[in-house]
């Protein structure tokens, strides 16, 4: 993603990738490896900052998608979705290259976003 953060998937996406990474610090800690504890709180505190710019109902849909799946949020690729890799309908596929409006899969729920 280029430029400046400005819709809501894109804050999304961020969001699973800082979430990601900090349940990545913990699996580590898990093993009993030493983390530097400055990392992870900065992480936090990113999420901390990110959760704020999502709307309410849209980080809710993420949060019960991400304690269903790894990736709550995937992309699209020749009309296929990421997740479940199921063909999407045209007309998903014709509204999410727009970027304007949020979507999900058919099949399996997942938040789809298309890449540039």
């Amino acid at each position: 993603m280029s430029g400046k953060i400005k819709t809501q998937i894109e804050f999304l996406v961020a969001l699973q990738d800082l979430d990601i990474m900090i349940k990545e610090i913990e699996e580590v800690k898990e093993l009993g490896f030493e983390v530097n504890g400055e990392g992870s709180a900065a992480l936090i505190s990113a999420r901390e900052e990110l959760v704020q710019k999502i709307k309410k109902p849209m980080l809710a849909a993420y949060e019960r998608l991400r304690n269903r799946y790894k990736r709550a949020i995937v992309p699209v690729k020749d009309d296929n979705c990421l997740g479940c890799f199921m063909k999407l309908p045209t007309s998903i596929t014709a509204h999410g290259r727009t970027d304007k409006e949020v979507l999900v899969c058919e099949n399996c729920g997942r938040i789809l976003y298309w890449l540039s």
